[in-house]
């Protein structure tokens, strides 16, 4: 049974092609009341990557002359629109009989069961029951359809009815009644009958929104020196560095290496900004006084808007600041040790313009653009993704008992962020949404991930183990788009697959739609031979640790920035979708990693393996055939690089027919998470710094040490063979030296002499001699080389 589930787990974990009716011709058929419906051709749409889903809209916009209330002299008007068992009502006015609401009702046409559409005025009473104050009744079947580009339909002033619709009473309402689709620009501020049990704050939280991250920027200071720097005690001059401040960034420089009252440093400290710039840049000049204490000498507070904006590699302008004397002014009546002069820093600083700020692992990053909007390029491209839906979602949490999950999917590429709106209680969830990226690099990826909801405002409780209070990961897809056909429509579903504590779990299916239109062939093939970052990357590069603490930092400035929007793109979604824990230790990424070499030396291995089956002579006819392109290659040697290009044009050719044929996706054999240990995963997951019990810990260091003691013999033995390569010529072993020395002079007159195609010919005819003629010992160079000595035994 176990080897029958492992091919149908591994054909579950596939990629799986779809066929979706994407821009869908409109339902045949129905009324002409009014525009109609739209009964041969396809509507006029931008939405062709999405099924199309049909909905009835209400906009209630305002009302006048309503009756006031006989007993309290006035009325508190609210609007409540029905169709069939879903109801929708207004936030209600008190004491106004000429509301206006400007609101928005969206009915799914899958679920209407009812022919008419109902709009109730009500006054809303605290002690009894609502007043009724009249209705207008719609026939589903006069109803009339709306496709954009059309303008908005409408709205019409109506007369209230009495409940059985025979009279007319005081009061008119405007309205405009429509069938549209989710491509109309009403859908996503509309009230959902989907999610028609939420309320409060949870209406805002399930609405779909495009967000857009926060312009960031690299802040250089370079802080060169300062001048009459007073330590507290004057009988030795300071031991000065210098410390900044911005926001929750710190960075100091080294301590000056001379202890004097004008130090010297010159080192750039680098900064992550963010637009509109909140945080200031605060400086203090400190003296190491004692080895654990430091005592601050001066400090200064800057805005970030005095800064220059740097476009390129030319140095920006020094400039002198004065420092204001630290607890100087605490006690206003003290002037005794008022100072005649002050104390101050010189400094170079500037908001780095030219670079591109990474928040994202450049592995699968989704923009290269730099900071500044007047370096960037025309773009190559358009991006369209149709979120369609999920399939077979899992239950990520329980309400009433039962287990259910709101759903709603993240789109990230380049600085524009898109969530779709929360499907609620469905594990089959169908968005049908539909987003556009520009394209300025083809060689970027463009990152989704599906989340469960756990801000509705309701009763629901996270699963167990998920934490309180955050929206629950489902999974994530990445598409890389160089792999993607231009101008073709893909349709697959993706598997989300989620590595939890208990092992690899399939969380469900996400379909999508997706194609990459090209709108310049020649601006794509020019960028294939230019950097993927911008060039002061590689003018003034950054180092490795920089780079890794910055990307950090604006993580979170974004992580941030996004949390604050309205609805909020939340802290934990954020931090997923930029993989802030890539860089985290992990035993099953580093196996991963290690075999993705192994896996790089299998054509090489495969040669070598071939290579000595011909010089085995295992197969006759193709040693024979390997000996006759040899002495043509010895013959005519300037084909030889002509063949080799010829080869791999050929190569490459006959491998177009087993091409990709799908994108890629997440890879479970690859990333080696189908075979992983249970303690290496429950590690993966471990907090940073660890909370797991000091055995276990224990356990753990003591597997990570047997794993580096072997990493540690590898390195040595690479170590020791470099160093018998310098032992040849380093007189270490005077015999060897010797001995190589001689033979280097002989072989120096012998090639002199020799022509080298007689020489390549019989060093060709000897490597593929007869294994006859061959010895099982090891070769004459061979014992030479391993008998040189190396300096391992010179190591403790």
């Amino acid at each position: 049974m176990g080897t029958q589930a492992a091919p149908k787990q591994q054909e579950d974990y596939k990629l799986k092609d779809m066929k979706p009716k994407l821009g869908e011709r409109w339902p045949h058929g129905g009324l002409r009341g009014g525009g109609g419906w739209i009964s041969s051709e396809r509507a006029t749409s931008t939405y062709d990557l999405v099924e199309q889903m049909f909905y009835l809209y209400v906009r209630v916009v305002k009302a006048k002359d309503f009756p006031t209330n006989p007993v309290t002299g006035s009325c508190d008007p609210y609007i409540e629109v029905k169709l069939g068992n879903y109801k929708g009502t207004t936030r209600h006015f008190e004491k106004k009989t000429n509301p206006e609401w400007n609101q928005v009702f969206a009915f799914s046409k899958e679920k209407i069961q009812s022919s008419t559409l109902e709009v109730y005025v009500r006054d809303k009473e605290i002690v009894t029951r609502d007043d009724y104050l009249g209705k207008v009744v719609f026939d589903m079947n006069e109803v009339p359809t709306r496709v954009p580009p059309d303008s908005p339909l409408a709205p019409q002033w109506y007369r209230l009815e009495d409940r059985h619709g025979n009279n007319k009473v005081k009061g008119e309402i405007m309205l405009a009644v429509w069938m549209g689709t989710q491509a109309d620009e009403a859908f996503p501020e509309a009230w959902h009958s989907d999610a028609a049990s939420v309320h409060g704050e949870g209406v805002f939280n399930i609405r779909s929104k495009v967000y857009v991250s926060p312009k960031l920027w690299y802040l250089r200071v370079n802080v060169i020196e300062a001048q009459d720097v007073e330590p507290h005690d004057r009988s030795q001059p300071a031991q000065a560095f210098v410390k900044a401040h911005v926001g929750n960034q710190t960075l100091k420089t080294k301590i000056c290496p001379m202890r004097t009252n004008n130090p010297l440093w010159n080192e750039d400290l680098i900064f992550v900004v963010a637009e509109p710039f909140e945080e200031q840049l605060t400086l203090t000049v400190e003296n190491k006084a004692t080895p654990a204490k430091d005592e601050v000498l001066g400090k200064i507070i800057l805005p970030l808007t005095i800064f220059e904006r740097r476009m390129d590699h030319r140095a920006v302008h020094t400039r002198w600041f004065n420092l204001e004397k630290f607890g100087f002014g605490v006690l206003e009546g003290d002037k005794r040790h008022e100072q005649k002069f002050s104390s101050r820093v010189h400094l170079r600083v500037c908001l780095e313009g030219a670079y591109h700020v990474l928040d994202e692992s450049t592995m699968y990053i989704s923009d290269v653009r730099p900071t500044a909007r007047q370096l960037w390029k025309h773009p190559i491209g358009i991006l369209e993704v149709g979120i369609l839906s999920a399939q077979g979602l899992l239950p990520m949490k329980t309400k009433d008992g039962r287990g259910t999950t709101d759903s709603y999917c993240v789109a990230k590429y380049g600085q524009k962020w898109v969530r779709t709106r929360t499907i609620l209680e469905s594990f089959n969830p169908k968005w049908n949404e539909q987003y556009t990226w520009e394209v300025y690099d083809p060689c970027t990826v463009i990152t989704l991930g599906v989340y469960d909801n756990c801000h509705l405002g309701g009763n629901e409780k996270p699963a167990a183990g998920s934490g309180a209070r955050t929206d629950s990961r489902i999974g994530k897809v990445r598409i890389r788009l160089s792999t993607l056909e231009m101008d073709r429509i893909y349709t697959n579903s993706y598997p989300l697959l989620v590595l939890h504590p208990s092992g690899l779990k399939k969380m469900g299916e996400l379909q999508l739609a997706v194609r990459f239109t090209c709108l310049s062939l020649a601006n794509i093939i020019y960028l294939y031979g230019h950097p993927l970052l911008p060039k002061m990357h590689y003018l003034q590069p950054f180092t490795v640790n920089q780079l890794d603490s910055l990307r950090y930092e604006a993580m979170k400035i974004v992580a941030v920035r996004l949390g604050r929007a309205e609805p909020p793109l939340r802290k934990e979604v954020v931090e997923h979708m930029l993989d802030v824990d890539s860089h985290m230790w992990s035993m099953r990424r580093s196996k991963a990693n290690f075999f993705r070499i192994v896996s790089l030396f299998t054509g090489v291995i495969s040669m070598s393996r071939w290579l000595g089956e011909v010089c085995h002579w295992k197969n006759p006819i193709t040693s024979v055939l390997v000996h006759v392109l040899f002495f043509i290659l010895i013959c005519y040697p300037e084909l030889i690089l002509p063949t080799i290009f010829l080869y791999m044009f050929l190569i490459g050719i006959w491998n177009y027919r087993f091409r990709p044929r799908h994108p890629p996706h997440m890879d479970t054999k690859l990333s080696w998470a189908e075979a992983v240990h249970a303690d290496e995963v429950d590690e993966e997951f471990d907090t940073f710094p660890t909370s797991k019990a000091p055995d276990i810990v224990r356990m753990r260091y003591d597997r990570l040490r047997s794993v580096a003691g072997r990493i540690q013999t590898v390195v040595g033995d690479i170590a020791t063979q470099g160093e018998r390569f310098q032992a040849l010529l380093s007189w270490r072993d005077t015999r060897a030296t010797s001995l190589f020395i001689i033979f280097c002079l002989i072989a120096a007159v012998v090639l002199y002499v020799t022509p080298f195609r007689i020489v390549a010919l019989a060093a060709g005819l000897f490597w593929l001699r007869h294994p006859r003629f061959r010895s099982k010992l090891p070769s004459v160079p061979s014992n030479f080389f391993r008998r040189l000595p190396s300096r391992a035994d010179s190591m403790l």
